[in-house]
């Protein structure tokens, strides 16, 4: 393999995880869902807005997600046609993180405490 093809495997590596971004961002949706809607329907004696607040954050968590794939995405292409490497947004990073953390926890909340 000779070395012309590094840009082209860099972009194709490149948009499967922007893609991987985006299929994450749309099973936060479909939880989102799911925990907003659909649980507080099949257990009616449920308090429903813990629920709701768990799936909003859920969806926003999605919308993050697919907005930071988008982000990331045109960093790599705009770094591979100058022939450098773009280093991941620490900031986008954590967040991403910490919220993940929080809607985890929010999901061990709920299902601990709401009978």
């Amino acid at each position: 393999m000779s070395n012309g093809n590094a840009p082209r495997r860099t972009r194709l590596a490149g948009e499967r995880t922007q893609l991987a971004w985006w299929r994450t961002g749309l099973a936060a949706f479909a939880v989102g869902i799911g925990v907003g809607r659909v649980v507080p329907i099949l257990d009616p004696t449920v308090t429903v807005w813990p629920y709701m607040v768990l799936g909003a954050g859920f969806a926003v968590y999605g919308i993050l997600l697919i907005h930071f794939g988008l982000r990331r995405g045109s960093r790599v292409e705009q770094a591979v046609s100058r022939g450098e490497s773009a280093a991941p947004g620490v900031l986008s990073m954590n967040l991403l993180g910490v919220m993940g953390i929080l809607l985890g926890l929010g999901t061990v909340l709920v299902i601990l405490f709401d009978s």
